[in-house]
């Protein structure tokens, strides 16, 4: 399992996923930034530094 935190990325969000793979968590965070954070596509900077952010789930 991943686990990534959108404040890792977003100072200040709280919300956080577990899922299975990055690619997963990647299909989440892109739904969360549309509707939170006013991102309707995540430039490519931003997806590296949500892959760089994902780490194992505890």
């Amino acid at each position: 399992m991943k686990s990534f935190a959108c404040g890792d990325v977003v100072p200040g969000c709280d919300a956080r996923w577990v899922c299975s793979t990055d690619d997963e968590i990647l299909v989440n965070v892109a739904a969360h930034a549309a509707s939170a954070h006013g991102l309707t596509e995540l430039p490519a900077d931003v997806v590296r530094s949500v892959r760089s952010a994902i780490i194992p789930a505890r």
